[in-house]
């Protein structure tokens, strides 16, 4: 079986028109059971919680919600399929087999899964197909690949002694994931968990349940054995809470908020001290110097913020620009963010910004810009809510100037398309001091035609990817995390397999 390629698939539907979407939204069903031990079952309580889209605010589905006791049910059945070895235990070179199958799936697939992720979620359809749907088939079949090309060690013992060192899977890992990249985000933490021969059980978040559950449908049908996957749809405070707090779970990978991040670490603390990998989100600065090239910097900062509504954990929040540059990489934004970022039905082809994902982050988005506002700041592009009559949670691109590096738009992770743009008028020092300035750490980005300065300025950002004259440039073979409250937890490239393992040493004597 050879890595699937999802070129053709998704060419092909990327040529697909607003009238083909529509028409294959309507015959759309809908999965909304729970999926535990290989099969879909109602919850145990037989409470749902709605499934809403927000291209128009209409209810797509009733979805089941996974209470203590189901989550319970899911966690068992992880812990036999590890015990028992079904998956663990199978040859690298089959595990490898059975994962590739799983991405040819998913690409099969691929239409109904980025219906999934626009309409519940408010992703532009394209965005959906090409980077949620074609990016996890991609993850998945790449940790395949490497299932059969990871080796173990000796170390260098006296003559006497062989110490061999392994690599072992850490048994039962709950995987916790966002909405904002359900199926992508999803797939980092699925793929080199299961790869390594873990079981998992994964814990979608409440606005984006519907595309896990066929993931996992699809996992099965590829040749993971029951009880390998299970995904228990609920809500934070009561699903998510058990699975943290769960004695028999191995180690949560979760990628949300800081506030939930903590939560997870003191459910391992109170419950058995398991591992907590979090990626908790940024407030990620694009550092703009007196000599960098302004157009190109200006379109990165517009993709950096508006890009998925500014629904993204490294979303380029802040702009830290020189006093002298500032007027031109403003109005280059300006221009670049009115040209390109149309707003629209996010089943719409021609839609560059989608919805926020519901009232709720809406609400919080334009408390944000009220915030700004009062704190000093301008106004100087959007700025309040738009497409009132679709039904949906729109707003507008919204740049806001004038903003204090300690104010509260210049230091909280907004989640939605708003730019803070801070301005200094010193020595680079000065830059870097108001980037590093954030209780986050997870990207950054310099913009300089300098590459002596390039390097020493990328040498003193503290985050855990920094790009030079570049930003979001991105690809599931380097590490993905940060640092400071975003967590220290990495996903991606081969090092997350070490994530999902523990060393053990077996001490030979030959004498």
């Amino acid at each position: 079986m050879t890595f699937p390629d999802a070129t053709d698939t998704v060419q092909e539907l990327l040529t697909r028109s607003y009238e083909d979407w529509l028409a294959a939204a309507a015959k759309l069903s809908f999965e909304t059971r729970l999926f535990i031990d290989g099969a879909f079952i109602r919850a145990t309580s037989g409470e749902t919680y709605q499934s809403t889209s927000p291209r128009d605010g209409s209810v797509l589905a009733q979805v089941q919600s996974a209470g203590a006791d189901d989550v319970d049910r899911a966690v068992r059945a992880a812990r036999t399929a590890f015990d028992d070895g079904r998956w663990r235990d199978l040859p690298p070179k089959e595990r490898k087999r059975i994962l590739l199958r799983w991405a040819e799936l998913i690409l099969a697939h691929a239409e109904e899964l980025a219906l999934l992720d626009t309409l519940e979620m408010g992703k532009p359809i394209t965005e959906s197909v090409r980077i949620d749907v074609a990016k996890a088939a991609e993850t998945i079949a790449w940790y395949a690949e490497a299932i059969d090309k990871t080796y173990d060690e000796i170390a260098p013992t006296p003559g006497d002694a062989l110490a061999l060192i392994t690599r072992e899977p850490l048994g039962v890992v709950g995987a916790v994931v966002p909405w904002n990249y359900a199926l992508l985000i999803a797939s980092w933490k699925l793929a080199p968990a299961l790869a390594t021969g873990n079981s998992v059980v994964l814990k979608p978040a409440e606005q984006t349940s519907l595309a896990a559950l066929l993931l996992a449908r699809l996992a099965t049908e590829a040749g993971v054995p029951d009880g390998v996957l299970n995904v228990v749809p609920g809500r934070g405070e009561i699903a998510g809470q058990a699975l943290g707090r769960h004695p028999d779970v191995d180690k949560i990978a979760f990628t949300g908020s800081a506030e939930v991040a903590r939560l997870f670490q003191v459910y391992a603390g109170e419950s058995n001290g398991k591992q907590v990998a979090v990626e908790a989100g940024g407030k990620s600065p694009q550092l703009v110097l007196p000599d960098a090239d302004i157009t190109a910097a200006a379109s990165a900062v517009a993709w950096g913020i508006f890009y998925n509504a500014g629904q993204t954990c490294n979303a380029g929040s802040r702009v830290v620009v020189h006093a002298s540059v500032k007027e031109q990489l403003l109005a280059e934004v300006e221009r670049i963010t009115t040209q390109t970022f149309r707003v629209g039905d996010p089943l719409d082809p021609a839609t560059v910004m989608g919805p926020i994902v519901d009232e709720a982050q809406l609400a919080k988005v334009l408390g944000y810009i009220a915030d700004g506002q009062r704190e000093g700041a301008t106004v100087v592009l959007g700025g309040g809510r738009t497409r009132t009559d679709s039904g949906g949670s729109f707003v507008q691109p919204t740049v806001l100037d004038g903003v204090a590096n300690t104010s509260v738009v210049g230091q909280e992770e907004i989640f939605g398309p708003v730019l803070a743009v801070i301005t200094y008028e010193g020595e680079t020092d000065e830059g870097i001091r108001i980037a590093n300035e954030s209780a986050f750490g997870l990207v950054a980005s310099v913009w300089t035609r300098d590459i002596t300065t390039a390097h020493r300025t990328a040498n003193r950002l503290r985050a855990g990817t920094v790009w030079i004259n570049t930003f979001d440039a991105s690809d599931v073979i380097t590490p993905f995390g940060g640092f400071k409250a975003t967590g220290a937890g990495r996903d991606k490239s081969l090092h997350a397999l070490d994530a999902y393992t523990a060393l053990k040493t077996t001490w030979i004597n030959l004498a």
